[in-house]
Formats: C-alpha cells, sequence, structure tokens
C-alpha cells in the first residue's frame, strides 16, 4: 500500500515507518522538520509540512491508499495540535475521496475514562482535572472530529507508552474495567496493530484500547 504517515518523527510514528518499509509498502512521511528523519530507504518519501496548515495537506493526501496518524505532544502542553491538525487531515481526505484512517490518541479518553479508576489517586484526581485539563480537551475533540466524519477509521487508544521491542504479545479489544491488562504497550506494538487495521475491517468506526496483560 502507499501510506501516508503523520507525526513520523514522534515515537510511535518512527516505528510506524520502519515497520511499514518493512512490510514492504511505499512510505511518505509528513514531518515539519525533515531533518529529523535519519531514515534512508527507496520507498520512503519526506514531505514538509504542518498539520496546523491545511495548505500543506491537500497535496500530500493525493495518491494515497490509507492514511495513519500519531500526531500528539505532551500531555502538560496546551494547544490544538491533535484536534485541528486532526481535523485538517479528515478535511483533506474527504475531498480527496481517501477512505483509510487510523489514528492513535490514548486509553482514558471517551468511553475508555473508566480506566482512570486503575491510576493513582493524585494522577485521577489532581493531574488529570488541573494539569492535564487542557491536554485531555484537546484529545477528547480529536475523537470527535474523527467519529463525525465520513471516512473508515480506527481510534487506536494504547495504555502509557514505553520504549521496549514490538513483542506481537498485546491485548487489544477490552473493557477499560478490565482488572487484567497493564495500562503499558510499547511504542513498536502499538505501530504494529495500527498497520494491521490496514487490511482488518473488525475494528472501523470502533476505539481498541491496546495494553499488555498482567
Amino acid at each position: 500500500m502507499k501510506l501516508l504517515i503523520f507525526g513520523a518523527t514522534g515515537g510511535t510514528g518512527r516505528e510506524l515507518v520502519t515497520q511499514a518499509l518493512r512490510q514492504g509498502h511505499t512510505v511518505t512521511a509528513f514531518v515539519r522538520n525533515p531533518s529529523l528523519v535519519q531514515q534512508q530507504h527507496p520507498q520512503l518519501t519526506i514531505v514538509k509540512g504542518d498539520v496546523l496548515d491545511y495548505n500543506t495537506i491537500e497535496p500530500a493526501i493525493a495518491g494515497h491508499d490509507a492514511v495513519l496518524s500519531a500526531i500528539g505532544m505532551p500531555a502538560n502542553k496546551t494547544g490544538v495540535l491533535r484536534s485541528e491538525g486532526t481535523r485538517n487531515i479528515i478535511r483533506a481526505m474527504e475531498k480527496k475521496g481517501l477512505k483509510r484512517f487510523i489514528c492513535q490518541t490514548s486509553l482514558g479518553y471517551g468511553d475508555s475514562r473508566e480506566v482512570l479508576n486503575r491510576t493513582p489517586f493524585i494522577f485521577k484526581y489532581i493531574i488529570v482535572p488541573f494539569i492535564l485539563k487542557k491536554g485531555f480537551a484537546d484529545h477528547a475533540l480529536q475523537e470527535q472530529y474523527i467519529k463525525g466524519s465520513s471516512l473508515d477509521w480506527v481510534i487506536v487508544r494504547p495504555g502509557n507508552l514505553t520504549d521496549g521491542e514490538l513483542t506481537g504479545r498485546y491485548r487489544y479489544g477490552f473493557a477499560p474495567t478490565d482488572p487484567n491488562i497493564t495500562v503499558k504497550v510499547s511504542r513498536a506494538d502499538v505501530a504494529d496493530f495500527m498497520l494491521k487495521q490496514l487490511n482488518d475491517s473488525r475494528f472501523i468506526h470502533q476505539t481498541p484500547g491496546i495494553s499488555y496483560w498482567k
């Protein structure tokens, strides 16, 4: 497939690029700073742009089979990168007639909010409502835009991200109240699951969580 990857210089984004190329896909990495992309591959194209600038997104969309997004910023940072960036991506995809969209968000949002009951008191009642309030709002709006689109979308909600290796031994599609999840998963395994959604229709218009098991 011809894949367009947003957030390609972040932790999960780099894994998406690496694994997609390994699987034989043709990849376009959409990045703000091309110098941060250290990979070189005959099937990799680097496109400079900004997800907050629609005019740089629309021309990048054409000619691809699917879009994957791992855009983000530290949870304690304010801004609308996730929501407005995602809205621009959706708008361009709908205009160009591209349907398949796989987007990473996080456990703890929307109908997975109950997973916060598994976190320490200080995180749930102090850090989330005060320090991370605006970041949570940006995430929530991001998911709202995706769910309101006409795309064949999958929202992938990982637990706390780690830099561990690709294991393939993760669980997905569980209830947020499941006591057996660790609420942790490596970026490599998240990328693995996201890429599998390209040829799997089970989770279209769904929000599967992904985590390791106890």
